[in-house]
């Protein structure tokens, strides 16, 4: 079993374009984002989505930016009366009716339904310079051409059934698009342009580099996708002990699974805050990544490189874009735990301050931010058009070229691409 080499994944330049532009509108933004609606958003963070939502909303507010947080009750940052909640209680004759999806899918659709509608008779036009969709739920941006600002939506899965028929219909008019990953950008061909790639990022303040230690680390969502049991298999192959770190998110899974594998090498430490995963993960030999579907970015794999420690990873989805081409892990086939179990001991070896050194400059919650405010100020410069339907702001020819009076007709040739990563 060999490894496989993480690829060539060359940083391109900062566009001086959208730079110029950033710097000549200093003035804060009024922005509204709608996050997800499964979980609050709260630590300990259910997952990667609520954990970006809240970080970026919590920035962006640092920054002097007016930021209205649409999310679950008891979500940290969310003001009275933003709260996504559906406000429904159906009679008994609709419980009866077996043709209705889910009664959660039900109230997510309601809630969606109420905020948009608010936003559409009014609220977004007096509140909000544009609105930043964070939501996997389609309705967003069904609605977006109605909207009167700018929207911006960020994918942060592959496709989905409901949005990609969404997109079938309105081919994304009324929204620019961006996108977690090049793997997710391009798996959403229903797009006639492609998303712009923005990674994701983490707070290099809150996961520190840390000292290593003995222990490999495996944390997220148990559920099956994530596959944690193939971490503890591979870390009983390599001889080394295992920690794993994450919510129960699919009980039946960690009964037949994991539960039965637990024993002094392999320990459970729980759905952790943070503070205290960042120190797991900082006190770790190697983390462990093992999606066993096409994992639309890896945050886990992002912390665990901010924390210097090295990671060896399934080869599947956006992974191998977070990894980059610094060797900061390894890279196996996917479902290879015998190739996983060879690779530890490699990546045991890795540089950990070279670690924490790409994350930083490639991965970090401040990067990732610049380049939204970026995008912030180039759509609020175009303005709201709902019959626009450009779903990035990659080949902006035409959209900057109509900016062109604003930026004092200064030309635009040096504007290639906005985002770190390899266009293949």
């Amino acid at each position: 079993m060999h490894a496989v080499p993480t690829p060539l994944l060359t940083p391109l330049p900062t566009p001086l374009t959208l730079g110029l532009a950033t710097r000549r509108t200093r003035r804060p933004l009024r922005i509204g984002v709608i996050g997800p609606w499964k979980y609050p958003l709260v630590q300990p963070f259910a997952g990667g989505l609520e954990s970006h939502v809240s970080e970026l909303t919590a920035r962006l507010r640092q920054l002097g930016h007016d930021v209205s947080l649409f999310a679950r009750e008891g979500s940290t940052g969310v003001a009275t009366g933003d709260e996504l909640e559906s406000g429904w209680i159906p009679s008994l004759a609709a419980t009866r009716d077996v043709s209705m999806p889910s009664m959660a899918a039900m109230l997510e659709h309601h809630a969606y339904q109420r905020l948009l509608l608010r936003l559409v008779h009014g609220e977004a036009e007096q509140r909000f310079d544009l609105i930043h969709i964070h939501a996997v739920h389609h309705l967003p941006v069904a609605m977006a051409p109605s909207l009167p600002v700018p929207v911006i939506a960020t994918l942060h899965t592959p496709p989905t059934a409901w949005l990609e028929s969404t997109l079938a219909v309105t081919r994304g008019a009324g929204v620019r698009f961006t996108a977690v990953s090049s793997h997710v950008s391009k798996a959403w061909s229903v797009l006639e342009q492609r998303p712009e790639v923005v990674l994701n990022g983490v707070d290099t303040d809150v996961w520190r580099a840390g000292p290593g230690g003995g222990r490999v680390v495996w944390s997220g969502r148990l559920v099956p996708e994530k596959a944690p049991h193939l971490a503890i298999r591979a870390a009983r192959l390599a001889g080394r002990p295992i920690t794993i770190a994450g919510p129960v998110s699919d009980p039946d899974y960690v009964r037949r699974e994991i539960a039965p594998l637990l024993g002094d090498d392999v320990t459970y430490a729980g759905h952790l805050g943070q503070q205290a995963l960042a120190a797991l993960v900082g006190s770790a030999a190697v983390v462990l990544a093992t999606p066993v579907w096409e994992e639309p970015f890896g945050l886990t794999v992002a912390e665990a490189l901010s924390c210097g420690t090295p990671v060896v990873a399934f080869d599947r989805g956006g992974i191998r874009e977070v990894i980059g081409s610094s060797g900061s892990g390894v890279l196996v086939p996917a479902d290879d735990v015998a190739a996983m179990a060879a690779a530890i001991p490699l990546a045991e070896r890795i540089d950990r301050e070279a670690v924490r050194r790409h994350a930083e400059r490639r991965l970090s919650l401040g990067r990732m931010v610049e380049r939204y405010v970026d995008l912030y100020r180039v759509a609020v410069r175009a303005g709201h058009d709902p019959e626009v339907s450009r779903g990035v702001v990659t080949g902006q020819a035409q959209a900057l070229e109509a900016l062109q009076p604003a930026l004092h007709r200064e030309p635009a040739p040096l504007l290639t691409k906005m985002v770190g990563v390899a266009d293949d």
